[in-house]
């Protein structure tokens, strides 16, 4: 069998899941029986490759110009590698074959290539077969192809950030991706140290944050990219997570991070414009500085901008626009109206492009959001108004046309339009029209004689009106960002800060001008910052590591740098030079460039130009075009211009042009260079980002169509050059850009020398020793890494790989040899087989035949018999049937004879009974009217008294009138008690019907039951009737065998009716006992719905319970609100310590009042006077005394420690006792129950809470059952029976109630068992209820944050190396993995959590609430963790994590259903993606298997995450399919539109997971009669009534 040239394509599936990552343990194993000899032999000599660089790079010069100092790579055939293309940039490839110096390679799409060696570079077939590698850095190979296809497979994942080491590259997905942006995301990032997640701008911006407050030094994070790479929104997204963390200080009400973020769209409608390649470029630099003081709070904000583009203003193409606050004008409506505006076609400065709306954008809209954003920073109305106004002023502007005057060189306006527009321009100002004229087409000259005018020609005035709108425009952006800056409010005092710096990337157009030029300068600044800062991290990460590294070269762009701003001879300086000579062209200035720098290597001159230059940046040679290099250099400030805006009535326009001083205002013109403006605004933000510690965001704009999932290989490389990635990438490959730790390292190479990992081994030397055997050279040992020069990796996979595919060769031809075996044993045994059937065969036809001849005989016999006996039996039958009608005749004349005899006799009956009846009717009749008659005439007696009575009326009106007035207010009360009675009836009457309902549709089941029931019946009885009349046919059959003459002849016959009879009977039992199993069925049905039904019932009956015991309260409440006092303070009434603690007063027997009467302060304590007796004050001194004493003694109860009897919280139990004896609960103002709940919250403040809260829990839920179970509200028992439904339900619970064991002390009766309790115990029992939940909530708590870094080391196996020999970790393995302490510490803490709770006797009830919640918790941690986490997502991490979850399964079930509960559900999340993360052969499996079978209570979103993060580390087996990610990845697209909420994250659920009934049903009943008071407490004479109770 030919071996192929791929190792991975020639094993068998069957040997080898994958041989790339083919173990070299299992290596090791296979090859024990074979010599190694000349495996080693190196196929190539290859040297070592390192030393020095030599030489200079020259940035740009070439698209793999910072390869050229890489090795040359080791190629034999199959070597993987990546090939140049001229539409992809780069394809994978593979080496076939060998021609001459040249290679001749297999792209992908099948097409064959002859490349030279120099122009391919090595690509590993591992990483295609995960989802890429999350950090650039851990690429096998470090090169511009496997960087650009990184970022290729990360992106058709949605993963759109990738990590360059700290730099993060952002893709823009031009979609919208929620779920990546929302608080939730922001909380996990929060505190996560850099890299541990997977990549995200918010890990940068908290990486930042978090330096600034360790190291207590100002960050800086730096975004750069295109246009349209989505900077804006990048920088967005940094302000959003840094208003996150920092928040606002504390006391100040201003909201600075809503206006800083509210500053965004306020800039864009007046900075940014659209261009070729984007809708919303920014046209301007922006340094936003978000200020924080000493704890980390937000204090202020600033904002810088740099360079606008002015010349936007007055100049656009097509299909560029304007900036987007015109077009945002003309769309306003009544204020376009206002300021004369139209249709932007209409005017000069927007109608010189055709494009006027942007797809998907409404400009109405977008002026709203404008104006929103003015008021939200700061601008007041009248400002607003002022700003638009400017705005309409520069459009009107730009319609005034000029056209010749009459005078040489003058000009005038051209026509009526242009007059218009001049009008409208002035009045917007706010000047005099003729004075704006005259600015506009005269100029004035200062001399010695006195002022000359000069009048300028249509050309120059045209030239003036534009210097002007961009002057205005120009100013008015900068009152913008000042007034942004004055409202935001800087703080002075803070030292620390972080600025975003979002600003525009390297531009390189058709046609490149002054702003590229200042704009590429920019970037080349920012680019040697960049690059200083990644040699750098180079150096920080060798100095780390330990290794030698001074003789790395680093080479900038400073010489660039030099040509440009160097004085005295830069660019910059010959252009100002330039352009202070009025007489000076683009053509003079550009042949004293070429004169001053002719020699230099970054300079060319253009080919097909004389006046254009070409720079050679390093991102690339960039053509500039000089023509309007000296006017846009010139910013002017022209002295009319300023003088009449400065003179304008408008505060606003004058404000923008403060009087200019004296002595400039002696010239026309006062020169500006914009060049050396921008170029100190340039150095000043470098001084500060050199002062700062930076961090870069770079973005990339994955296509020039704005489109989804599209991605151009040729522009990315473009922008990744240009954003320096690839610098850094070169920065890397100068020193070691290949570093691996000693673990991964031998996990990969050490099968190339096997011997040296037998035992124990030390990682270090093993490593130097397999690099010295290779004879690699120049590289280095770290302290926990090896660090590789370039090409270095290649050599050692090359080994590898020829290793590999000989021991495939072996296992091959090994392999072979057992199928040949195997087939060769099988085909033996089949012949063996093959001949025992013929014989086989042979001998069943033999007995078949003999069999036959005695069935045959058989059968005559039995025919024989069964005449014989048929003939007897008929005439037997004949002989009976006469018989029994004979002696049925006779019985019948018997019975009716008796039955005529009975029916004379009942007749005769009834005659008789008809006249006796008759007799006494007629007597009874005329009794009753004799007693009619004299009750009459008594009656008419009595009359005339009550009449003569009644005469007497007026000595009972008086009497009326009150009974009037009582029934009056007995009406309404009745009206009202009605509508409150008829609202709860409603509501019942509502409940209950829902409830007959369900009984009704489960009586309908119960019916359908019966009814299919009945159907089984009839169907038996059918199968019996068809199996008679079988019988019936078999007895035709018989008798038809009677008249056979010839039973030869009827032999065969017979034969088969007899076996189709036979045939038939089986399968009529079977369908018998098919049929007896229906019934059966049927009945077990019916049983479950009359146990559904009894259920529902029960529970009828409970919801009726709980209905009554809720409107008793309500009728307690409602009570307490009808009842209006008659007796209310008096002014001037001061409360005492007896009367704020009146509900505790304990009386003396003689003073005692009733138990309905409530001892309130109205009735204890006398209104103050004068006039208070000595008897009463005394008195009343003893009851403030005998307060004070309950008082401590309560306090003592709370505080100390009173520990537990017999499970019985002692505490709760005395407290409970004292209440009862005090007859708090029957008070109607007290505030003993607030002392309660007052002393209770301090002891959990003061105490330790892993003690306190658990001895609480117990202490206050004992408490809340006693009340629950033993109050009721006064009045229950006459409230209940005026009620008609429900009534026997509260019977019934009454009766439940007499027969509670509980016995309460204080003299009452043993059959009673329920306090009647007014409205402070009711809220008393709320306030109880709501400290029990604040107990379980702070233990929850507490427990969430003792768990949460003990979870942290949980869900990554830590890394152990196992010696050679004693594990196995091929596919057929079972895994070898012993619990990890980091488990153990969770059973340590579950352990030591039960052990407290059951210490403290706290109900099985909560444990079992607490425990399921801890377990919810670790479900989330865990699952969230591991999809924010890419190295958690791997084959080994999932068994890691499986066994530490059956550890946790092993502790449940020890713990039991009484305290676990139902805690290894809440493990399903974890449980089922460790399972999909652990199963083999995930590519077979369809998007319906996964979301059934194996992750049913996962999302889709979920189950993306995990799929496209999965990668194994131990097998190599691959992920699901392309076709299930595609499946996936178009649900999701159309959930995007539709959900709110696409976050794969699961959330924290912190509501309280029971009720006060939930309490009441679970913990049992507390008996609190023989409750021990401890000896401490036994001292205070107002407990001396519970020590009887203990003897």
């Amino acid at each position: 069998m030919p071996v192929s040239l791929s190792v991975s394509v020639s094993l068998s599936p069957l040997l080898v899941p994958r041989v790339s990552t083919f173990n070299f343990k299992l290596f090791s194993l296979l090859l024990s029986l074979l010599p190694l000899g000349g495996f080693l032999q190196n196929r190539q000599n290859s040297g070592g490759c390192g030393g020095k660089r030599g030489g200079g790079v020259i940035f740009g010069s070439s698209s793999r110009c910072f390869l050229s100092q890489e090795p040359k790579m080791s190629l034999r055939k199959g070597s993987k590698v990546w090939a140049e293309d001229r539409d992809l940039a780069w394809v994978p490839a593979e080496a076939i074959e060998f021609v001459g110096k040249q290679v001749r390679v297999l792209t992908a799409s099948g097409k064959k290539v002859l490349a030279s060696p120099e122009k391919l570079f090595p690509r590993d077939a591992d990483e295609e077969d995960h989802g890429g590698v999350d950090d650039m850095t851990k690429l096998t190979y470090l090169n511009e192809p496997g960087v650009l296809y990184n970022l290729q497979r990360r992106y058709s994942l949605n993963d759109i950030y990738t990590y360059t080491g700290s730099i993060l590259i952002a893709v823009n997905p031009f979609t919208k991706l929620p779920h990546l942006y929302n608080v939730h995301m922001m909380e996990q990032y929060k505190g996560a140290p850099f890299g541990e997640l997977s990549p995200h701008v918010f890990a940068v911006a908290d990486a930042s944050y978090r330096a600034m407050m360790y190291d207590n030094k100002s960050q800086s994070i730096l975004v750069s990219g295109e246009s349209g790479a989505g900077k804006t929104e990048t920088t967005k997204l940094i302000m959003q997570y840094l208003t996150y963390v920092g928040g606002r200080a504390a006391g100040d009400d201003r909201t600075v991070e809503q206006q800083v973020l509210e500053s965004n769209p306020l800039l864009e409608a007046f900075g940014n414009a659209r261009t070729v390649r984007n809708d919303n470029s920014s046209r301007f630099g922006k340094f936003v500085e978000i200020q924080f003081d000493a704890s980390g709070r937000i204090s202020g904000a600033a904002i810088r901008t740099y360079l606008l583009e002015r010349s936007r203003v007055v100049q656009i193409t097509d299909p560029e626009r304007n900036y987007h606050c015109f077009y945002q004008l003309c769309a306003s409506g009544r204020d376009a109206e206002k300021y004369k505006l139209d249709h932007p076609s209409h005017f000069h400065y927007l109608n010189q492009s055709k494009t006027f709306e942007l797809d998907g954008v409404s400009s109405l809209e977008e002026y709203m959001k404008t104006r929103r954003a003015m008021d939200i920073v700061g601008i007041s109305y009248e400002d607003q108004e002022a700003i638009f106004c400017t705005l309409a002023a520069i459009l009107h502007l730009g319609n005034i046309e000029f056209s010749p005057g009459k005078e040489h060189d003058s000009s005038v306006i051209k026509d009526q339009k242009s007059s218009f527009h001049m009008q409208m321009a002035a009045n917007l100002f706010r000047c005099d029209v003729n004075l704006l004229l005259a600015t506009l087409c005269t100029r004035s000259i200062q001399t010695r004689e006195g002022s000359i005018v000069k009048a300028l020609d249509c050309n120059s005035a045209v030239a003036s009106r534009d210097a002007l709108a961009k002057t205005v425009y120009a100013r008015l952006f900068d009152w913008l960002v000042d007034n942004i800056n004055r409202s935001v409010g800087q703080d002075l005092n803070s030292r620390v800060q972080i600025g975003v710096l979002d600003i525009y990337g390297f531009e390189c157009f058709k046609d490149n001008s002054f702003e590229q030029f200042c704009i590429n300068f920019a970037n080349e600044k920012l680019q040697q910052h960049f690059n200083e800062h990644v040699f750098k991290m180079e150096q920080e990460e060798y100095s780390k590591e330990e290794i030698n590294w001074s003789y790395i070269e680093f080479i900038d762009n400073q010489d660039v740098l030099d040509l440009i701003e160097k004085k005295p001879i830069g660019m910059i300086a010959l252009l100002d030079e330039a352009c202070m000579f009025p007489k000076s062209t683009h053509e003079t200035f550009s042949t004293k460039l070429f004169q001053n720098f002719r020699a230099h290597l970054r300079l060319e001159k253009a080919k097909f130009s004389e006046t254009d230059f070409t720079i050679s940046h390093y991102a690339g040679k960039v053509t500039y075009h000089t023509d309007t290099f000296l006017d846009k250099n010139r910013d002017y400030v022209v002295v009319e211009h300023c003088n009449l805006l400065s003179s304008s009535k408008c505060p606003f326009v004058a404000g923008l042009f403060p009087s200019l001083p004296e002595e400039s205002s002696r010239s026309s013109y006062k020169f500006s260079s914009v060049a050396s403006r921008f170029k100190q605004q340039l150095q000043a933000l470098m001084e500060t980002l050199s002062s700062t510690e930076p961090h870069y965001i770079r973005c990339v704009k994955p296509n020039s169509l704005n489109r989804p999932q599209k991605f151009e290989n040729l522009s990315i490389l473009h922008q990744l050059r240009c954003g320096g990635v690839l610098e850094a990438v070169r920065i890397s490959l100068a020193g070691y850009p290949t570093r691996r730790t000693y673990s991964e390292f031998i996990d990969r190479f050490g099968l190339l020398a096997p011997e040296l990992i037998d035992g124990s081994y030390e990682e270090k030397a093993v490593t130097e020793n397999i690099l010295r055997k290779l004879k690699l050279e120049n590289f280095q040992l770290g302290r926990t890494k090896v660090f590789l020069r370039a090409g270095q990796i290649g050599i050692l996979d090359s080994r590898r790989a020829e290793i590999l595919e000989n021991a495939a060769k072996r296992v091959q031809r090994r392999f072979q040899t057992y199928i040949s075996r195997r087939d060769f044993i099988s085909t033996r045994a089949a012949a063996s087989a093959l001949q025992a059937y013929c014989r086989g065969c042979l001998a069943r036809k033999m007995y078949a035949a003999k069999r036959e001849t005695a069935a045959a005989i058989s059968i005559q016999k039995y025919v024989r018999s069964s005449l014989l006996r048929r003939s007897y039996l008929k005439l037997g039958s004949a002989a009976i049937i006469i018989q029994s009608n004979i002696r049925g005749f006779s019985t019948r004349k018997k019975f009716l004879h008796g039955k005529k005899h009975r029916a004379a006799t009942l007749i005769q009956a009834r005659w008789r009974m008809c006249k006796v009846r008759l007799a006494y009717q007629h007597r009874q009749t005329s009794i009753i009217a004799l007693q009619c008659l004299w009750r009459q005439k008594v009656a008419k007696r009595e009359l005339r008294i009550r009449k003569q009575e009644a005469n007497e009326a007026g000595a009972l009106r008086l009497a009326k009138s009150k009974l009037e007035k009582q029934l009056e207010d007995f009406t309404w009360r009745l009206q009202l008690e009605k509508r409150l009675r008829v609202s709860h009836e409603e509501s019942k009457l509502v409940e209950i019907s829902k409830l007959q309902k369900t009984v009704e549709s489960l009586n309908l089941e119960l019916d359908a039951a019966k009814l299919a029931t009945i159907n089984e019946c009839n169907k038996n009885a059918v199968l019996h009737s068809q199996l008679e009349f079988s019988m019936k046919e078999k007895s035709a059959l018989e008798r038809e065998l009677i008249g056979t003459a010839e039973l030869r002849k009827e032999n065969s016959f017979l034969k088969s009716a007899l076996d189709a009879l036979e045939k038939k009977n089986s399968a009529l039992e079977l369908e018998l006992v098919k049929a007896k199993k229906d019934g059966i069925e049927s009945i077990e049905k019916l049983q479950e719905v009359e146990h559904k039904c009894s259920e529902l019932q029960q529970n009828v009956k409970s919801l009726e319970e709980k209905l009554s015991l809720l409107e008793d309260e309500n009728h307690v409440l409602r009570q307490k609100a009808l009842s209006v006092s008659p007796k209310h303070s008096r002014p001037g009434f001061s409360k005492s310590f007896s009367e704020k603690y009146s509900g505790a007063l304990v009386l003396h027997q003689n003073d005692r009042k009733p138990v309905f009467e409530s001892p309130t302060p109205t009735k204890l304590i006398a209104p103050f006077s004068h006039g208070l007796s000595e008897s009463r004050r005394s008195k009343l001194t003893v009851e403030r005394h005998q307060v004070q004493e309950n008082y401590e003694f309560l306090s003592r109860c709370i505080k100390e420690d009173l520990g537990f009897k017999d499970g019985k919280p002692l505490a709760a139990c005395i407290i409970y006792k004292c209440l009862l004896h005090w007859h708090a609960f029957e008070s109607e103002r007290t505030q003993i129950f607030d002392f309660i709940i007052e002393g209770i919250n301090e002891v959990l403040k003061v105490g330790d809470e892993n003690v306190t809260l658990p001895y609480w829990l117990s202490n206050a839920s004992a408490l809340l059952c006693l009340l629950q179970r033993n109050l009721r509200s006064n009045g229950f028992l006459t409230t209940t029976t005026q009620r008609s439904a429900g009534s026997a339900g509260l019977i019934s619970r009454v009766g439940h109630g007499l027969k509670s064991p509980f016995k309460f002390i204080g003299g009452f009766e043993d059959g009673i068992s329920h306090i009647e309790a007014r409205y402070p115990a009711i809220l008393f029992k709320q306030q109880l209820t709501a400290c029990v939940e604040k107990i379980f909530g702070l233990i929850r708590d507490n427990l969430k944050k003792e768990l949460s870094p003990l979870l942290g080391s949980c869900i990554q196996a830590p890394k152990v190396r196992v010696h050679a020999g004693k594990s196995s970790r091929s596919p057929g393995g079972v895994p070898q993995q012993l619990p990890s302490s980091q488990w153990d510490n969770i059973i340590k803490f579950l352990d030591s959590l039960m052990s407290r709770l059951r210490c403290n006797h706290v109900p099985s009830f909560f444990i079992r609430k607490l425990i399921t919640q801890v377990f919810s918790f670790i479900n989330i941690s865990l699952f969230n963790s591991l999809l924010l986490r890419r190295e958690c997502c791997t084959f080994s991490n999932g068994e890691y994590v499986k066994s530490g979850l059956a550890e946790l399964e092993k502790w449940i079930v020890c713990a039991k259903e009484e305290f676990a509960g139902t805690s290894w559900h809440e493990l399903n999340y974890i449980r089922q993606a460790v399972g999909f993360l652990v199963i083999h052969q995930k590519r077979k499996k369809s998007l319906e298997e996964i979301m059934q079978d194996l992750c049913p209570a996962l999302t889709v979103r979920q189950i993306y995450r995990i799929s496209t993060m999965y990668w194994d580390d131990k097998y190599g087996t691959q992920s699901v399919s392309n076709e299930v990610v595609a499946q996936m990845r178009e649900i999701l697209n159309r959930d995007n539109q539709n959900l709110t909420s696409n976050s794969f994250l699961l959330d924290d659920d912190l509501s309280i997971p029971f009720s006060t009934e939930d309490i009441d049903i679970a913990i049992p009943a507390i008996d609190t009669s023989d409750v021990e008071l401890p000896t401490f407490l036994s001292e205070y004479p107002c407990a001396q009534f519970l020590v009887p109770h203990q003897k």
